[in-house]
């Protein structure tokens, strides 16, 4: 069987937990892996991963994050804290009929995965991270920090900070600013080092000013930017902009966690050209402390911020290797 065949067909499933509707993709059969996907993403994160996992004998099942794709998008930002995200993967879990799972998320879906994992140790027995690297709770207030990013350019997280003021960027052409946002962090599409960031604003611009132009990334068919673009036109974009509005929140919320780490076995990939990595070397050098339980890190030669899409192959090896050794806590 070719490694990309499906073992399953997908499923597609509704699950009311926490209060909320959870829609999610579930494949295969097995020990159960949840996974937790990022900004501006969904359970299409996934579609590859999927397909490797059932393969393999695994219930491998992608959700919606609250605020996105086909789960419920509560208008309150106090609604999308860490805390309650944690707790609608601990009621999935529950709802699917499992007792535990593993955990592995992407780019936001890391914090919430390692999130997880540190308050519900007992559900979330391993945790893989991908393109965010695990910093404990703790230091300063978020916003405080970002807001001295930059100089006198905003930082994006800032400038996602007032509501109503990205979606006036971004609502009017989601296709066009996805592709641009998609193709701002990818390896074959990123500006160049000599090139304006594109994670920061100039004074009275706007984020799209920086992005790449008329170019996809060799990961994302234009169908893929269909999918991606039909979800967020659908729902708006502030459910998911409301995670960064909910930063302070969740700084105020874990305090009492302050330096704590993740004790499960871990799985950290990265890519070597993503900013998420650069910008946090420290928090990666700081594993054997923050991360006891690491069982491996990989940062990919060449690779940008979109892991599970980027490098579909080498990411389901190296998931599938790590679960290998983490069986015997499932």
């Amino acid at each position: 069987m070719n490694e990309r065949q499906p073992s399953a067909t997908p499923r597609h499933r509704t699950i009311e937990t926490s209060g909320v509707r959870l829609h999610l993709v579930e494949q295969g059969a097995g020990p159960l892996v949840l996974l937790v996907h990022g900004f501006p993403g969904s359970w299409y994160t996934w579609r590859h991963q999927l397909p490797a996992l059932a393969a393999a004998g695994y219930r491998a099942v992608a959700l919606d994050v609250r605020g996105y794709g086909r789960s419920s998008t509560p208008s309150a930002i106090d609604e999308y804290r860490m805390r309650a995200l944690v707790q609608d993967n601990v009621g999935l879990v529950h709802a699917l009929g499992e007792e535990t799972a593993v955990i592995v998320g992407h780019d936001w879906g890391s914090n919430i995965a390692a999130t997880s994992a540190l308050l519900h140790p007992e559900v979330f027995r391993a945790v893989g991270l991908m393109s965010v690297p695990y910093a404990p709770p703790g230091g300063p207030r978020p916003s405080d920090v970002f807001a001295g990013m930059g100089g006198d350019q905003e930082f994006y997280v800032s400038y996602f900070q007032e509501p109503g003021r990205a979606e006036a960027e971004i609502e009017p052409d989601v296709r066009g600013w996805l592709a641009g946002f998609y193709a701002a962090l990818s390896a074959d599409t990123m500006p160049g080092p000599h090139e304006p960031d594109p994670h920061f604003v100039a004074g009275g611009g706007t984020l799209r000013e920086r992005f790449p132009q008329g170019r996809l990334p060799s990961w994302l068919t234009e169908a893929d930017l269909d999918f991606y673009a039909g979800e967020f036109e659908r729902t708006g974009m502030t459910g998911a902009i409301n995670r960064y509005r909910a930063m302070d929140r969740d700084w105020e919320d874990l305090r009492r966690l302050d330096g704590s780490p993740v004790t499960q076995p871990s799985l950290f990939i990265g890519g070597a050209l993503d900013a998420s990595t650069t910008w946090m070397a420290d928090a990666i050098e700081a594993y054997p402390v923050t991360l006891p339980g690491l069982v491996s890190s990989h940062l990919l030669d060449g690779c940008g911020h979109w892991l599970p899409e980027e490098r579909p192959d080498e990411v389901d090896s190296l998931l599938l290797t790590w679960l290998e050794t983490v069986k015997k806590v499932m």
